[in-house]
């Protein structure tokens, strides 16, 4: 399911510095593939948008769990 946040994504609109190859990978898997497995998602969609770090990649769902965790 696309993600409703394509728009305002830091990560999806090539605003984030990560190697292109990559970052379409990321973009296919997690922003136009299963919303619900990205680590940017996970953390606004539990805790909101300001809680979401600008160098969170798509990926990070250790970090993201634990940013949930501490902001709980």
């Amino acid at each position: 399911m696309e993600c409703e946040m394509l728009n305002n994504c830091p990560f999806y609109n090539d605003k984030m510095d990560i190697e292109s190859g990559l970052g379409r990978m990321y973009k296919r898997r997690y922003c136009k593939g299963d919303k619900m497995q990205c680590a940017r998602y996970m953390v606004l969609n539990e805790l909101g948008e300001e809680f979401v770090p600008i160098d969170l990649f798509p990926n990070m769902h250790d970090k993201a769990e634990k940013i949930i965790a501490q902001n709980k």
